[in-house]
């Protein structure tokens, strides 16, 4: 199937919303507390003339959406951006078109597009910032046949979920990445 025809087959931010089970008031607060900077709004009102639009593959029990997916919302409001959101255990065909280092169905992955359908870039699972403090959480666990691993692994992601949703230069360092894949 053709990217347009993704795109037509995706959720609406409000279908999307109304439709989580998981995250749903952790990513709405994220939405409603991150503004854009100055800057990164007239960087963005410079892209409208491309009519971009952005297919998000997603899930809503995933942490890396629930940080990624209202900062890509903000973005897309001031690039008068469309968004339509694909979850991914529904749709293998597109994700597994979009894995992480060829092998991982990593979400969120947003596919930037243009009015033809064409690609015009991809962005995701994580800003390269946010992977690297992933990376040296997890190089600081004990070894998984370690008696207290799975305690510490809990404990990691516990601390990851509360710098995802407490931390506002997280935020813009998403926002960050997202734009510069843009521009």
């Amino acid at each position: 199937m053709e990217l347009n025809s993704w795109f037509q087959k995706g959720l609406t931010k409000d279908e999307y919303i109304g439709q989580m089970t998981r995250n749903k008031e952790e990513m709405v607060s994220i939405y409603e507390r991150f503004e854009l900077k100055a800057e990164d709004k007239n960087k963005l009102e410079a892209i409208q003339s491309k009519n971009l639009r952005a297919i998000v593959l997603t899930e809503d029990w995933c942490g890396d959406a629930l940080l990624n997916n209202p900062v890509l919302l903000r973005i897309a409001e001031a690039a008068g951006m469309e968004v339509r959101f694909v979850l991914r255990d529904q749709n293998l065909e597109l994700m597994d078109q979009y894995l992480t280092n060829g092998t991982s169905r990593a979400i969120p992955i947003f596919i930037f597009i243009d009015q033809e359908g064409n690609e015009v870039g991809v962005w995701g699972p994580r800003a390269p910032e946010i992977q690297a403090l992933v990376e040296k959480g997890r190089a600081e666990l004990p070894d998984k046949e370690a008696p207290d691993f799975q305690e510490k692994q809990l404990a990691f992601y516990k601390s990851l979920g509360t710098t995802y949703q407490q931390n506002p230069s997280t935020w813009q360092t998403v926002a960050n990445s997202i734009i510069q894949k843009l521009l």
